[in-house]
């Protein structure tokens, strides 16, 4: 028996890292794998292990990440151990990149992806209220929200309370799973 692996996606804004978080809550069967990442702890978002870029250019060279990726000037590592979860049939759920996806797929054909998407108004509000870019640099991260749904993911659209994004990600993972039972 093996578990799910879904890889939940999202720009900037949208909510990712809260509905994650209350998703977790209350899904007790989803183990969520916990990123390795070249950022200052305390930096905000989702729980995560910092380290130094030499530090993690030493863990990936020993083979620590099952997947890693580079984005906005940080490299981003999911831990080896997730293939030991999934071959003792838990399910993990990692905080993913929309770029990375076919570099994760090649590791993970089988891997469901989840969109968290949000109207631009909504992410616009919420990327100014954190307060940590430049006008410029929301702009141009609106602009990466508009790209496409990637290929068979599940879009989630956060734009209500946080009560209504979590059951909306728990009904994703639902889908996924009766998706799995039809294979």
């Amino acid at each position: 028996m093996t578990g799910r692996i879904i890889a939940v996606v999202a720009p900037s804004g949208a909510g990712k890292d809260t509905l994650l978080k209350g998703v977790l809550v209350t899904r007790p069967d989803m183990h969520l794998a916990r990123r390795v990442i070249t950022r200052r702890s305390g930096a905000g978002g989702e729980e995560f292990e910092a380290v130094s870029v030499v530090e993690f250019e030493r863990r990936r060279t020993a083979g620590a990440f099952a997947v890693w990726w580079s984005a906005h000037g940080l490299k981003y590592g999911v831990p080896v151990s997730v293939h030991n979860r999934l071959a003792a049939g838990q399910n993990v759920i990692f905080n993913g990149s929309r770029d990375a996806l076919p570099e994760i797929r090649t590791v993970f054909p089988d891997l469901a992806v989840i969109l968290i998407t949000a109207p631009a108004t909504l992410l616009r509000n919420r990327l100014s209220a954190r307060g940590r870019e430049s006008a410029g640099d929301i702009e141009a991260r609106l602009r990466r929200a508009e790209r496409p749904i990637p290929t068979g993911a599940i879009e989630v659209v956060n734009d209500a309370s946080i009560d209504t994004g979590v059951a909306r990600l728990s009904a994703a993972i639902d889908a996924i799973a009766l998706r799995s039972q039809g294979d």
